[in-house]
């Protein structure tokens, strides 16, 4: 009798971020990436196979001044994202960390408008440990009878960033654990043929060595997922925005990028023998958007919202009293520039804090220059982030700002760079934070761990046992980025007003802000 043969495509985005149209919201310039782009990629697809599972995994609602806007200005129209998903008849789109952003009556609103089920089973109930928002896995049958599960699994770290409030009855279970049960149950009860796992996170290890690249925290398992969970084909991952099409312990894998740059494409070989369909190859590979037109018909459902963003962003708010443009993104991290002292005061007048930290998120923030609009604000502010203020004492302050200095390493010639650690598998300038309210100077010639050279209060040693009221994000307050100290702190002043907000607010009251900055703080390079 003759082997059956059967193929299968399935399709992955992962951290769109809100990223649907070809175009930058800082300079309106056509980019070579997004969703609409995607969108061609997909029907393209469609039209060449006949068995197509298209996926998202996650962080899709937000991420762009598009979101914001229908989010936290104006979500009378539809759902920008879930309309574009819906006309290219996504099959599943998986809970990421940021989905959670703006809530979960936003996230519920989203998720009636989609025609597709959401997925995440290790996002469950915290009292009756069920998942959260409806089902763990789906299973697609083809006419020919193969049989196709997708489980879902989100990120378990997201209790170290997000706001209590965003995820408040839900726990976080880990990915591998839940793995484990789900992927035997699909088979079991469910007899699929095939098992993919759609998990919203990353390889916390070397996909070719296995050895760490990042502290084991549990963010990313992906490696542990590869390794540890029997019965996986094929593993989609997102989170760490990274490019890779590979293969981990006999599993598939892919990862997509971030905003609509590549498409991941999963082409699975299947055999008919006496124990049913089988999996005889599987290949992974990336598509580049770039090589693509924007697809008319999700430029046409985007259009109306678009074009109110984009009127919302071009509203001038003030204006600024000298320069606050930034001409060196690794200056303003060298050296204190006007933009961090001015999101520092903000900070401190909104909580009434006398310290603060913040950072320069990535290396595309502008600055502001003679005239400040929404797009400058949003364009240098990127994160939905909130503000809180804990109670840590002067060792948490040192240790803190030599967790930053990691931020930096000296090459070959004894030049201050950034480290490669915060650069590969993905940038992390977030991680990097500058503070106000004290004095300090960081030596990028000593060793990791004794790099604060100099750590003062108004002219006098910060007194390591003495406790200070710090602000900063929500994100850093809650350890992310690895900063450990702050788990755990007094909450003393939790400020849920988005900081877009907050400094839209603060430079409308005032219309002119000056550009000053006091040199509270740098980094030297021993006696260069």
């Amino acid at each position: 009798m003759p082997t059956k043969q059967c193929e299968v495509v399935l399709l992955e985005t992962s951290d769109l971020h809100g990223f649907l149209l070809p175009r930058s919201y800082s300079t309106r310039d056509e980019v070579e990436h997004g969703l609409a782009r995607i969108a061609s990629i997909v029907r393209k697809m469609r039209n060449i196979h006949s068995h197509i599972v298209l996926i998202d995994n996650g962080d899709c609602l937000q991420g762009t001044p598009l979101t914001y806007y229908h989010a936290k200005v104006n979500h009378e129209p539809a759902n920008p994202v879930i309309a574009c998903l819906n006309e290219l008849r996504y099959d599943a789109a998986v809970l990421g960390n940021h989905e959670f952003n703006y809530g979960l009556p936003y996230l519920r609103s989203a998720m009636k408008e989609s025609r597709f089920p959401w997925l995440s089973a290790n996002t469950v109930d915290a009292s009756t440990g069920q998942p959260m928002f409806g089902k763990p896995y789906i299973v697609r049958e083809l006419e020919n009878g193969v049989r196709i599960g997708v489980l879902g699994l989100t990120t378990a770290y997201i209790p170290n960033w997000e706001q209590p409030a965003h995820i408040a009855g839900i726990r976080f279970d880990d990915p591998v654990e839940a793995a484990q049960k789900w992927v035997r149950m699909m088979k079991d009860e469910e007899r699929v043929d095939v098992v993919v796992v759609s998990y919203h996170g990353g390889f916390e290890r070397d996909l070719e060595t296995g050895v760490p690249t990042e502290p084991l925290t549990g963010e990313n398992v992906g490696y542990l997922l590869c390794e540890q969970v029997d019965g996986i084909d094929v593993l989609l991952t997102g989170h760490q925005h990274r490019a890779i099409a590979s293969n981990v312990n006999g599993v598939c894998v892919v990862q997509p990028a971030n905003e609509g740059r590549f498409l991941g494409k999963v082409t699975l070989q299947l055999e008919s023998g006496a124990n049913g369909w089988t999996v005889a190859n599987s290949q992974a590979e990336l598509i580049a958007a770039a090589d693509y037109k924007a697809d008319e018909e999700i430029v046409r459902i985007v259009r109306d919202v678009e074009e109110l963003t984009q009127a919302w962003l071009d509203q001038p708010i003030g204006f600024v009293e000298g320069d606050m443009l930034i001409s060196s993104h690794a200056d303003v991290r060298l050296r204190e520039h006007p933009l961090i002292e001015f999101i520092n005061r903000v900070q401190m007048d909104e909580s009434g804090a006398h310290i603060s930290n913040t950072a320069l998120f990535d290396n595309a923030a502008p600055g502001f220059g003679r005239q400040i609009t929404m797009r400058d604000i949003v364009s240098n502010y990127v994160y939905p982030n909130t503000l809180k203020v804990i109670r840590i004492s002067g060792r948490d302050i040192r240790d803190a700002l030599e967790k930053s200095a990691e931020y930096f390493e000296r090459d070959e010639q004894g030049e201050i760079v950034v480290s490669e650690a915060y650069l590969s598998p993905k940038p992390q300038h977030y991680n990097y934070d500058m503070w106000e309210g004290i004095e300090y100077v960081l030596d990028i010639s000593q060793p990791i761990g004794h790099r604060v050279v100099k750590l003062e209060r108004q002219g006098q040693p910060l007194v390591e046992d003495d406790m200070f009221d710090v602000v900063m994000n929500n994100y850093r307050a809650g350890g992310g980025g690895n900063y450990t100290m702050f788990q755990g702190k007094q909450v003393v002043k939790d400020i849920n007003t988005d900081m877009v907000e907050l400094l839209a607010d603060y430079i409308q009251k005032r219309v002119h802000i000056e550009a000053t900055v006091n040199g509270n703080w740098r980094v030297v390079n021993g006696r260069k």
